[in-house]
């Protein structure tokens, strides 16, 4: 059998002119770049990412950067997971060429005052429990993009409604990098992936997969074009007998425009958003 590769040494890049100018190098060589965004704390599902874009280009950047503007005043900022040594541990044993690990002031250097709002997308779903969220998302990433400017960006599809906003955002703006979505990696019990799920008790962690097995019955339930919302009744109720609450939103959405559907007649997602003690888990499945 041969042994696996031995990991590789990943590329630290603290500012903006030192990953310019390697993405340079790279384009003069002939290569292409791939960037996966990230706010660190990596699990499978962001190596999953990194496979991905080797796959599609010839180097892979990985940002993390944890963005204090697309956390609410009273979410986990402070308490989110910062491993970062752990992270470039990961990314060497998967190949990533390089990390790249700007701090606030690269950012948002003194003086910042833009910000980025896609409209409609972010109007139902996460925009009006997370208030400002998607503008902080939206900022980050087209900063993100336009310091690197790879070929190619990568998102995780658990994000659905994020994936959608950074697809308008950088189509709008004519921002020259192609968006790809990958889809949901999931623990063995249908868990989707997600830095957050270190935060359930052992028995959250049990009830956990309550919330795939409700998406995957309402999408089945509506699939044929029924109405869609006696399935979400009772995906709701099913839920909140699971230990879940709030339930901030189940939906079933057209999968372009994210609008609320009554009947399923085209390309659409089953979508939530709920918390499980303290944690708040999201997470979709296409209809």
């Amino acid at each position: 059998m041969t042994p696996p590769p031995s990991p590789s040494a990943v590329l630290r890049l603290g500012d903006v002119s030192a990953l310019r100018g390697r993405v340079r190098d790279w384009r003069r060589a002939g290569e292409t770049v791939a960037l996966v965004p990230t706010m660190g704390a990596l699990h499978e599902g962001h190596l999953a990412l990194v496979r991905h874009a080797q796959e599609r280009c010839r180097r892979v950047i990985v940002s993390i950067f944890v963005n204090p503007t697309q956390f609410g005043p009273n979410e986990d900022f402070s308490r989110y997971p910062r491993v970062l040594e752990d992270d470039i541990a990961l990314l060497a044993e998967v190949g990533a060429d390089a990390a790249y690990l700007p701090d606030v002031a690269t950012m948002y250097p003194p003086g910042f005052a833009t910000t980025v709002t896609v409209a409609g997308l972010t109007e139902g779903l996460c925009g009006p429990v997370r208030p400002g969220h998607f503008a902080g998302v939206a900022t980050v990433v087209t900063k993100l993009l336009l310091q690197a400017l790879p070929d190619l960006a990568l998102f995780g599809e658990k994000d659905f409604q994020q994936l959608q906003v950074i697809r308008r955002a950088a189509r709008d703006l004519d921002v020259p990098v192609a968006i790809e979505g990958v889809p949901t990696v999931r623990e063995a019990d249908g868990l989707a992936l997600s830095s957050r799920n270190r935060y359930l008790s052992a028995e959250e962690r049990h009830a956990a997969p309550t919330i795939h097995a409700v998406l995957q019955r309402v999408a089945a339930a509506v699939r044929g074009g029924a109405a869609t919302a006696p399935a979400l009744a009772e995906g709701r109720a099913a839920l909140e007998a699971a230990g879940f609450g709030p339930v901030q939103y189940l939906s079933v959405a057209d999968a372009e425009s994210l609008a609320p559907l009554e009947r399923v007649e085209g390309p659409a997602r089953v979508l939530v958003a709920a918390y499980l003690g303290r944690t708040r888990l999201i997470d979709n499945v296409a209809v």
